[in-house]
């Protein structure tokens, strides 16, 4: 397979011309799914299983499934769906690690109506029972590695539900597994199959969003469709390449656009449980793949590892993902001999993407001319203070000029399925409203509000700034501030508390700190576990402050922007900083050593 079939050809970086012949192909390969309404990922599946049956879709170290082997899989699945009288668009929650497992469920019960909803396997607790509850499914598949988890959250929950153990469990749950024993891997019958249309739902995938706990974004068909076929366009993907997936499934590309866009192909995908610096490379090598996707948390983790002996020992061709910085970009492509990269921004519930086919480092990507009506992004100026979008004398919002920061929007179309025109919303009405801006250029218009700042260069490149709100991306994990101040707040001895993230010196993202009121004698140690029961590893605060009050606003909101600006710095604050040292597993006091080492990277963060 040469360049010029699977990327855009040429030198790196490509041409304008040849970038454009990559936009064609990713058009060309979506044209097709608003006419054939009743083609949706189970039934790209059954097809490869038809005409190549035996050729690999999803390979790991426990599990290796066919494209026959993987219908099959999910047949079992529909027909469990069936037995269970789950109706179209009732919900069935998946709590699950990554594995080939987790794919052929969601592709059977979403093949005969059902819906499934990914939850993030990191969370437990009140958090996990919240992420259930704003579904309220009729059944919750869990693994068994997970039951410790879920059983935290069981006290707290409020739907009522059938659960399912996948895997041995000491619990009294029914097994998942002896229920698929009993069904046909065989194809559906007519009468068997009730034919969701591409604008059902197919799938709740949860977001942060930039307030408050979690939401659950509505996925369709059409937008599954849409994620994995534009995808496959723009990498170019072939039968004979094989993706490397280390990033978690219950995420939008990890679990559907990534797997989406090879399977499309007739291609196969590598799936590892969690991201290995250390087994990175011989899993690329091992498994033979020819592109991988990344986060650019992920890439630093690479380009700051001791050398690998095969790390440019492997038949990569491309890498996809969103998150490098420019200052990881070239080292991590001319060392580890990446032939090209595409970075991308997108997210779950959004109705915008762009791709930077072109590579320039640092740009999330720019959208050609003759795309411009298809991608209805602005950038509008917004107020630091409100986070507020600023309106000129006629109400309207000021569009902002070159390399002026701004918020993303986009156009919301209500009669159209052009790609990223739709919004298609969470499961919860109130919350969709509040992502959506009226009246922004004319009477009566709707963008949808991304919640990220950007600017564009005189060149038309995107560039991405920051996020808005009390959301902070940390190790490729949106961290809701609110829910850690509350989590924060419950434990004694905590008067107050507000949550906000850092720029740390080489690392993508903001790490998490916690300006906190506390009684005297906090035990420190117990604090410690608490937050280590209750939030997941990346949600957790690395840094605290102690203040005798937290400044708040006239409406009594909590003050950020200069505890942001002063960070962790000791020297910009009297007020005592403390730092979770993960080799002593204790927090410890932030002094100007302690400092410059964490700036200097030279602490496990």
């Amino acid at each position: 397979m040469g360049l010029n079939e699977a990327g855009i050809g040429g030198k790196p970086g490509g041409t304008r011309a040849s970038a454009n012949r990559v936009w064609l192909r990713a058009l060309t390969m979506t044209a097709p799914i608003a006419a054939n309404p009743h083609r949706i990922m189970s039934s790209v599946v059954d097809s490869h299983a038809e005409q190549t049956g035996d050729a690999t879709a999803l390979i790991s170290d426990g599990e290796i499934l066919s494209y026959r082997a993987l219908a099959g899989r999910s047949n079992q699945y529909a027909r469990w769906a069936v037995q269970q009288g789950i109706r179209k668009g009732e919900i069935v929650c998946l709590f699950m690690p990554n594995r080939p497992e987790f794919m052929a469920c969601w592709l059977g019960i979403t093949k005969v109506g059902g819906v499934v909803s990914l939850l993030n396997t990191n969370l437990t607790g009140a958090a996990l029972a919240h992420c259930i509850d704003i579904v309220a499914p009729k059944h919750i598949i869990i693994d068994a590695r997970l039951a410790v988890s879920f059983m935290v959250a069981l006290p707290h929950l409020d739907t009522s539900a059938v659960v399912w153990v996948h895997g041995h469990c000491d619990r009294d749950f029914p097994r998942i597994e002896e229920a698929l024993g009993k069904t046909s891997a065989g194809v559906l019958g007519r009468a068997e199959c009730r034919s969701p249309s591409i604008e059902d739902l197919a799938l709740c995938i949860y977001t942060s969003g930039t307030t408050g706990l979690p939401k659950a974004a509505k996925v369709s068909h059409f937008r599954v469709m849409m994620w994995s076929h534009w995808l496959a366009g723009m990498i170019g993907t072939q039968s004979i390449d094989r993706m490397y997936n280390c990033l978690p499934m219950y995420h939008s590309i990890g679990g559907v656009a990534a797997p989406g866009a090879l399977i499309v192909a007739g291609g196969s995908v590598a799936i590892r449980e969690r991201f290995s610096a250390r087994r990175f490379w011989d899993d690329v090598s091992d498994w033979d793949c020819t592109l991988f996707q990344y986060i650019g948390e992920l890439c630093r983790y690479l380009v700051n590892s001791p050398p690998h002996p095969r790390e440019t020992e492997h038949n990569i061709r491309l890498c996809s993902g969103n998150g490098l910085r420019p200052d990881v970009w070239n080292d991590f492509k001319q060392r580890f001999r990446i032939p090209r990269i595409l970075e991308f921004y997108a997210s779950t519930e959004g109705n915008i993407s762009i791709y930077n086919v072109e590579e320039k480092p640092g740009a999330v990507g720019r959208i050609p001319g003759f795309l411009a009506h298809r991608f209805p992004l602005a950038l509008v100026s917004v107020d630091p203070e409100t986070e507020e979008p600023t309106r000129d004398e006629r109400g309207f919002c000021v569009r902002c000029g070159a390399n002026e920061v701004g918020e993303a929007i986009g156009r919301i179309s209500g009669n159209s399925r052009e790609h990223g025109a739709q919004f298609e919303g969470y499961t919860s009405e109130r919350e969709s409203e509040r992502k959506i801006l009226r009246d922004v250029f004319e009477a009566g218009d709707a963008w949808f509000r991304t919640g990220d700042l950007m600017r564009k260069s005189a060149d038309g490149f995107f560039h991405f700034v920051d996020r808005m709100g009390d959301t902070f991306r940390w190790k490729g994990e949106n961290v809701a501030t609110n829910e850690v101040a509350e989590t924060i707040a419950a434990f004694p001895g905590i008067r107050d508390a507000t949550v906000y993230g850092v720029a740390i010196a080489g690392h993508e993202g903001r790490a998490g700190m916690a300006a906190l009121v506390a009684d005297d004698g906090l035990d420190f140690r117990a604090f410690r576990d608490h937050l280590a029961a209750t939030l997941p590893s990346y949600a957790r605060p690395l840094f605290l402050r102690f203040m005798p009050a937290i400044e708040v606003t006239a409406t009594f909101k909590h003050k950020k922007s200069e505890l942001m600006r002063q960070g962790c710095n000791p020297a910009e604050t009297a007020d005592p900083i403390y730092f979770d040292d993960l080799h002593r597993q204790a927090f410890v006091r932030v002094d100007e050593a302690l400092f410059a080492g964490i700036q200097a990277g030279l602490l496990r963060l």
